[in-house]
């Protein structure tokens, strides 16, 4: 799924789109995103969504796999969130955020109607901010992030660590697949308590397979003269769209004037 995402960020329709004017869209939907309330941050999410599958041509199938990832959160957390509990001689402080509940003993469990409402405002701004998130990086290649952001005056220090990070997901990603395709041939995972060993074995090993890589990382580094900045190659065939920069600003000051709607009614 990584390197079908990194591919994707090289052949979708928007690669020669300026980096600095779909980072600049994106990070002014986030902000929106933040101090919006949630039907304005679910339309945030349909129209990043838009911009994603039809403009860019990322697949649907892909984009709804990668915003099913933050939606399990979202459930593992919501029981928290909805799901409280008082001592009945506590139970008259609560009548109104009852929605349903169920006596256990002395204590009264109940789904809250505050939670509902928190919970929803937490899916609405994380599925918003995520959208934008996903556009960036299925539309921007790292590299020419990292250059649009040395652009901007980000430390080097910063882009190289990120340059490194970015580096390592793979070589990690590739690491555990094949020691899971190692430990699978041997039965591994054939019953609960072998595959608790062969994970612990499997995590052990990443480890120390992960620190040689980045040792020869860095004696490749040391051989070729490396002196402080990685230096990265991008393309400077770039254009900027006034049409998609108009529809961009358009569709920014609808949401902002929805909001402020809001406000006043």
């Amino acid at each position: 799924m990584s390197l079908q995402i990194d591919t994707l960020a090289y052949t979708n329709k928007l690669r020669r789109l300026a980096p600095a004017q779909k980072l600049l869209f994106a990070i002014a939907l986030l902000l929106i995103s933040n101090f919006s309330h949630p039907p304005v941050q679910i339309l945030i999410a349909a129209w990043m969504s838009i911009w994603t599958i039809f403009y860019a041509g990322i697949p649907a199938k892909i984009y709804l796999k990668l915003v099913y990832i933050p939606i399990l959160f979202w459930l593992t957390s919501l029981p928290a969130l909805v799901i409280n509990g008082v001592t009945i001689n506590h139970l008259s402080f609560i009548q109104n955020d009852i929605v349903n509940g169920v006596n256990i003993g002395n204590y009264y469990l109940y789904i809250s109607k505050h939670g509902i409402e928190q919970g929803w405002s937490i899916f609405t701004r994380a599925i918003a901010a995520i959208s934008c998130f996903y556009f960036v990086m299925l539309t921007i290649p790292f590299t020419d992030l990292l250059k649009t952001f040395r652009r901007i005056g980000l430390p080097i220090l910063i882009t190289d660590l990120l340059l490194l990070m970015y580096r390592f997901i793979f070589v990690l990603l590739n690491t555990a697949s094949e020691l899971w395709v190692a430990q699978q041939s041997r039965s591994g995972y054939r019953t609960f308590n072998l595959s608790m060993k062969s994970l612990s074995l499997l995590i052990g090993q990443l480890l120390q397979r992960t620190l040689e890589k980045y040792h020869q990382v860095s004696l490749s580094l040391e051989s070729r003269g490396f002196n402080g900045e990685f230096q990265v190659w991008h393309s400077s065939r770039y254009y900027i769209s006034k049409r998609y920069a108009m529809e961009a600003i358009f569709g920014c000051l609808i949401l902002m004037e929805l909001e402020f709607k809001r406000y006043i009614f």
